[in-house]
């Protein structure tokens, strides 16, 4: 997984609050492998009419956030079903970090096995950014996670997160590299075990 430490990049302002997983990735596309590209169905429903052309409007639908690397949504972004193919379709789709002012915990455990960076805001900062962002739309907006800061159009704003998921970010640690951090540990108890219980082992 790769380390997360700042973001520079172009943000889209989504505005929308109770976006769960479902709305994130439909259930009808869990069948698809993720190397077939989950990326391209995120937020489909939202995105699409039913006869599956682009909704006009949609932010994300706009020339200038169509290749957003950050996305501010509104409040319980990420919440209902726990769902990692949910997480799948953001990262996939070149998202690296969601600014809203509450998630999903389940949906925010997910991002942070997977690279996601998922920052909370006061609801008036993500409003103000929000409005900041349909001003200047080219402007871009850079994340700081060592700080944890915001820092858009002249101004600063500060986020939450976990310490334990920001310290995975910083690190890029997947469950496996989290896991290998206790190598030793692991391999102290083993020896002990093993001299104790010898009859559990094969070899």
């Amino acid at each position: 997984m790769e380390k997360f430490t700042t973001l520079s990049a172009i943000a889209c302002p989504l505005g929308l609050a109770n976006v769960d997983t479902d709305q994130i990735l439909p259930a009808r596309f869990l069948k698809i492998a993720r190397a077939d590209g989950l990326g391209r169905h995120l937020l489909h429903d939202l995105r699409r009419d039913e006869a599956g052309n682009e909704r006009p409007g949609f932010p994300l639908n706009e020339p200038q956030w169509r290749e957003a690397k950050i996305l501010v949504a509104g409040r319980n972004f990420g919440g209902g079903s726990s769902r990692e193919a949910a997480v799948y379709a953001i990262y996939d789709s070149g998202i690296r970090c969601v600014i809203a002012p509450s998630f999903g915990d389940i949906f925010s455990e997910n991002a942070t096995k997977n690279g996601l960076l998922t920052a909370i805001v006061s609801q008036a900062d993500a409003d103000a950014m929000t409005a900041a962002l349909v001003r200047e739309p080219g402007r871009a907006m850079t994340i700081d996670l060592e700080r944890q800061t915001i820092a858009h159009a002249g101004a600063t704003y500060p986020f939450a997160i976990d310490p334990s998921r920001r310290e995975r970010l910083l690190k890029g640690l997947d469950d496996i590299g989290l896991t290998m951090g206790y190598a030793d540990r692991i391999a102290a108890f083993r020896t002990r075990d093993r001299a104790l219980h010898g009859w559990k082992y094969l070899s």
